[in-house]
C-alpha cells in the first residue's frame, strides 16, 4: 500500500502545484492595468468622478456613479477568486461573468450573469440578458411564466444559505468557478449557489459600482477543467 500511496500523493502535489503556478493576478495592487471602465455618467459629464481607483494597494469601487470595471480579456473555464469588504454602511455591489455586450440592460448593465455581493444576499444569481438554470428552479425563482432576463421579469435566483457573510469591516472570500456553461459559487468556504445550462460559456469579467463603497484584494484567476466538488 505504501508503494502505491506515495506516487499518488506525489501526483496530487504536482497537480496542485501546477494549478497554483497557472494562477494569474487580475489586479496588481498598483493600477488598473488589464481592465477598462464603463461608466455612462462619465460620457456626458466631464466632471464625473471615476468610481474605480487604487487605494493603499486595494482595488476600490466607490459606488457612485454607477458603472462597471471590465477585464480587457475574455475568459472561459476558470476559477475567479477575490476578497471584498464594504467600507462604511454595507449595501450593493456585484461580480459579473460571461460579460459581453456593454450597457445592454437599462443602458447600464452589460449582458452577463451577475453573482451578487449585496449585503445579506451575497451569492444570488442575477440574469442580465443571459439565463441560467438551478435545482429547485420554481421554488427559488418564482412562477415560471414570470422568468426572464430583462425588464420586470424574475431575474434573481436567491442563494442557498443565510448568515454566510462576515460582519461589517471583515473580509469576505468569494470563489466563482465557471466551466463551460455551469457556475459554482462559494462564500467564505460555503457553497452558496450552483447553476448550469447557462446561455453563455465565456466572456469578460466585471466588478460593479452600484451604490456602496467596496474594497477588493487578492483578485486572481486560475484556469480549470472541471468544477470543484
Amino acid at each position: 500500500m505504501k508503494k502505491l500511496f506515495l506516487p499518488l500523493a506525489l501526483a496530487l502535489a504536482v497537480s496542485s502545484q501546477y494549478a497554483f503556478s497557472q494562477t494569474k493576478a487580475l489586479f496588481n495592487g498598483k493600477d488598473l492595468k488589464g481592465w477598462h471602465i464603463d461608466v455612462p455618467e462619465m460620457d456626458k459629464n466631464p466632471n464625473a468622478v471615476n468610481p474605480f481607483l487604487v487605494r493603499n494597494g486595494l482595488l476600490v469601487s466607490l459606488g457612485t456613479p454607477g458603472g462597471h470595471l471590465i477585464t480587457d480579456a475574455q475568459h472561459e473555464n476558470f476559477r475567479f477568486t477575490f476578497q471584498y469588504r464594504f467600507v462604511g454602511k454595507p449595501g450593493n455591489c456585484g461580480a459579473l461573468v460571461f460579460v459581453s455586450k456593454p450597457r445592454d440592460l437599462y443602458e447600464m448593465f452589460p449582458k452577463s450573469i451577475e453573482i451578487q455581493l449585496m449585503n445579506q444576499n451575497a451569492g444570488d444569481f442575477w440574469c442580465i440578458q443571459e439565463d441560467i438554470t438551478v435545482p429547485d428552479m420554481e421554488k427559488r425563482r418564482g412562477p415560471k411564466e414570470k422568468w426572464g432576463v430583462n425588464g420586470d421579469k424574475l431575474r434573481r435566483i436567491p442563494n442557498l444559505t443565510d448568515g454566510t457573510e462576515k460582519p461589517l469591516g471583515e473580509w469576505n472570500s468569494m470563489v466563482i468557478e465557471c466551466v463551460k456553461n455551469s457556475i459554482k459559487v462559494w462564500l467564505n468556504g460555503v457553497l452558496v449557489n450552483y447553476g448550469y445550462d447557462a446561455t453563455a460559456s465565456k466572456g469578460q469579467i466585471a466588478l460593479q459600482s452600484e451604490g456602496s463603497e467596496v474594497e477588493f484584494k487578492d483578485v486572481n484567476l486560475t484556469p480549470i477543467k472541471a468544477l470543484s466538488k
